[in-house]
């Protein structure tokens, strides 16, 4: 493996380290009384200031985006961060964690496929089998099959979370082979998912929330800055050097540390499944970095 691709994967892991503990943050805005809507519009604007700022101030030249491309743009804010982002902190105030991640890693399956069919990356028997095992080991934590079940809300808006993930890695691949780069594609993400929620979300119930405890000003500068725009930007940037197939195996680590949180903070229980989970997801990483060292 190349140092280049390397780091890539460090991006990509590190960018689901921080996604996996989205949880806290979103179960704490619940208790102020905040949608999902509500907090994807704190993550989408924070997100989009942290990227501005520091564009305005050294790289003003990433702010330009060619009219024509504009597609790729609100391809990433609104069929990936909206759509995602609702569905999944949707799911996370009536569902558990554990639960929520293995509907949301069915992203990955649809990544794979739309990468074959839209950039004719190679489906490989090494791509097949880390696959088969992040996913089989997302089904083991999740519990899926045991005798909890299951609600049609939550597969529902798991799905809509798998689907709407996939979207990420397929315009984001379309924008940077276009020739934008990691700022610049997430600067916009987050702006357009910003601008077409600004006509959803509840005001008032922000602005009640804000009154009621002016301290969560500080959780909302955590949330945005963390789960926004460091993750984000991670993310893409792991995009430059790995396929999108590739970067979407590998995000599976997410599942891990949203089952730690889950247990730590939430008292969600760590049987043996999830355990089996865990080892069956980072298997699939590993499938994933030691096929790619033998072709090196």
């Amino acid at each position: 493996m190349t140092k280049k691709k390397t780091l890539a994967c460090f991006y990509v892991l590190a960018a689901s380290a921080l996604w996996g503990c989205v949880s806290i943050f979103v179960r704490e805005m619940n208790k102020a009384g905040l949608s999902a809507l509500e907090v994807l519009q704190v993550r989408s604007i924070v997100g989009a200031v942290c990227i501005g700022v520091y564009l305005l101030l050294f790289h003003r030249e990433k702010f330009r985006f060619r009219l024509k491309d504009i597609w790729c743009f609100l391809g990433v804010g609104v069929c990936n961060m909206l759509l995602v982002s609702y569905c999944q902190f949707t799911g996370l105030s009536v569902g558990s964690v554990a639960v929520m991640s293995v509907l949301l890693y069915t992203g990955p399956i649809f990544v794979m496929l739309f990468s074959v069919l839209l950039f004719h990356e190679k489906l490989t028997k090494t791509k097949l089998l880390a696959l088969f095992l992040a996913f089989a080991g997302c089904c083991f934590a999740s519990g899926v099959g045991s005798e909890d079940t299951i609600s049609v809300q939550i597969v529902l808006l798991g799905l809509g979370a798998g689907i709407g993930y996939s979207m990420y890695s397929v315009f984001g691949r379309f924008a940077i082979n276009r020739g934008y780069d990691s700022w610049t594609i997430t600067f916009y993400a987050f702006f357009f998912c910003a601008l077409v929620n600004s006509f959803l979300v509840d005001w008032g119930a922000l602005s009640g929330a804000v009154q009621t405890d002016p301290g969560i000003w500080v959780t909302f500068l955590l949330f945005g800055f963390l789960m926004g725009f460091l993750a984000y930007l991670l993310y893409t940037m792991g995009l430059q050097g790995v396929e999108s197939g590739y970067a979407a195996i590998l995000a599976s680590a997410e599942l891990v540390v949203a089952t730690v949180v889950g247990t730590v903070f939430y008292h969600e229980p760590l049987t043996a499944f999830v355990l089996i989970g865990i080892a069956l997801v980072l298997g699939g990483i590993a499938v994933l970095s030691l096929g790619d060292r033998k072709k090196a």
